[in-house]
């Protein structure tokens, strides 16, 4: 069965959790639909099988540049989240911009951020954040295409196709240049895919891995990590079977081993690897984190969503992509935040930063915060936030990444930065860096037309 050119899906049907409740319509009217499938398709069209995506994904390592141990987990927050009640308060503006939200103190001296984020603030010395970020569109689909391309998309360019890349995305490009990292693929999508999350032209090699199910549901799996069966993976309780017959098919394949057979070939071989690897079940296997430590993330989808990333990560995943939705704040966005977003992501986003100091992989793990733009510093009449680009904070961290540090500023309402600005271009170049790519090296398109990978960003040098 065929999936929309640009992404191989893992997962299930059953869609549960705070990430899948919600209406998935934005304000654009875009609607996120959710899908079973199994296989892949390349971006002409062809059918691309787990072997031709293995065998894509070597010849990219192969011919990669130098390689870095670092990895990459990127929480985005689909609609934008709202940074002027978050990460940058503004508590001397009038009332319809400060809005109803005080600040508190961080374990920084000098940092404060928003009193929501009560958790988060204890581990402001293990993040950063640029809060002189910004960029020229605030339509969501050209902006998400920007924050995870670092191009500004093209005249042409659909955000209702299903993906909308003109150009690669940060993980496809990291999947191109670096390969995988043993039996588990380079770059996951989870709970779902976004559409700007594809690889363009670069083709069936660099899609991502796409966990479609939400890791909060009890039962969680990912069968499609077993090799096809006569069962249909779509039918109620399969899961159950197709484990059993995994396990069984795996018994199997050692005793053919050990015979002597021979009769696949050696991308076949890893694709076979990878659906009955020890690595790579135990990585998907959320179910062997202590309940505890899953209680602390939080028993919803952002924070299992963190959960998961990190297991992914520290089996060798090189850059996973979490898609959280709905930050979308035109209507009451205080409460919404107050009530439904925010306790979440505090505790998340705390845990994560401190799980992974705990496990001493911050170093080699960065991660990154941000929404597609932020919100509007003047409150609408509906006691909500509509779309703001001109500038936003973007928070980072791990991964070379010194923390506890605050790069530029914002003008009295944050409506523009006031000094120091970045944008995409820059975020895109500094992970390159931190990855071990060269951001100033070229990539080609099928006709051989060279694309810088950071379009010119520069290494957002303040931070590393």
């Amino acid at each position: 069965m065929a999936v929309p050119a640009g992404r191989m899906l893992l997962g299930s049907r059953k869609r549960t959790g705070d990430n899948m409740k919600r209406s998935h319509y934005f304000c654009d009217g875009i609607h996120r639909r959710d899908f079973l499938r199994i296989g892949a398709a390349g971006l002409l069209g062809f059918q691309m099988t787990l072997p031709m995506l293995l065998a894509g994904q070597a010849r990219a390592g192969k011919a990669g540049g130098a390689k870095s141990d670092v990895s990459l987990i990127f929480i985005y927050l689909k609609g934008g989240l709202s940074t002027i009640d978050t990460f940058d308060l503004k508590p001397d503006a009038p009332s319809d911009i400060r809005g109803e939200f005080k600040s508190i103190a961080t374990n920084v001296p000098g940092i404060r951020i928003g009193e929501l984020l009560t958790k988060t603030a204890q581990q402001m010395d293990k993040f950063s954040l640029i809060r002189s970020f910004g960029h020229r569109n605030a339509d969501h689909g050209p902006a998400d295409h920007y924050m995870l391309t670092g191009y500004h998309p093209i005249a042409g360019f659909n955000p209702n196709l299903k993906p909308n890349n003109q150009f690669p995305s940060i993980g496809s490009v990291i999947a191109h240049k670096l390969g995988p990292r043993g039996s588990v693929p380079p770059y996951v999508c989870l709970p779902i895919m976004h559409a700007s999350a594809g690889s363009a032209y670069l083709g069936a090699a660099a899609v991502p891995f796409v966990i479609e199910a939400d890791p909060s549901t009890p039962g969680f799996a990912v069968p499609d990590l077993a090799p096809p069966m006569s069962v249909d993976a779509s039918r109620l309780g399969a899961r159950r079977e197709l484990l059993n017959q995994v396990d069984r098919y795996q018994r199997q394949a050692e005793v053919a081993a050990n015979s002597g057979a021979r009769s696949v070939s050696v991308f076949g071989q890893k694709a076979f690897d990878l659906m009955t690897s020890p690595a790579a079940k135990k990585a998907f296997d959320i179910s062997a984190e202590p309940e505890k430590l899953r209680d602390q993330y939080g028993r919803n989808t952002l924070g299992q969503s963190c959960l998961m990333a990190r297991r992914l990560v520290e089996a060798g995943v090189r850059c996973v992509m979490i898609d959280h939705s709905n930050w979308d704040t035109h209507f009451d966005n205080f409460t919404v935040l107050k009530n439904q977003l925010l306790p979440k992501f505090d505790a998340a986003v705390s845990t994560l930063f401190r799980d992974l100091a705990d496990r001493g992989m911050l170093g080699k793990t960065l991660v990154i915060l941000s929404g597609e733009f932020g919100r509007t510093p003047r409150i609408n009449k509906d006691a909500g936030r509509d779309h703001w680009s001109k500038c936003f904070t973007v928070a980072l961290g791990g991964g070379g990444i010194q923390g506890g540090r605050v790069v530029g500023t914002s003008d009295a309402w944050a409506q523009e930065p006031a000094e120091n600005p970045y944008g995409p271009e820059d975020l895109a170049a500094t992970i390159y860096q931190l990855l071990g790519i060269n951001p100033k090296d070229e990539i080609h398109t099928p006709e051989g037309r060279p694309i810088g990978i950071a379009n010119g960003g520069r290494l957002i040098a303040e931070l590393v």
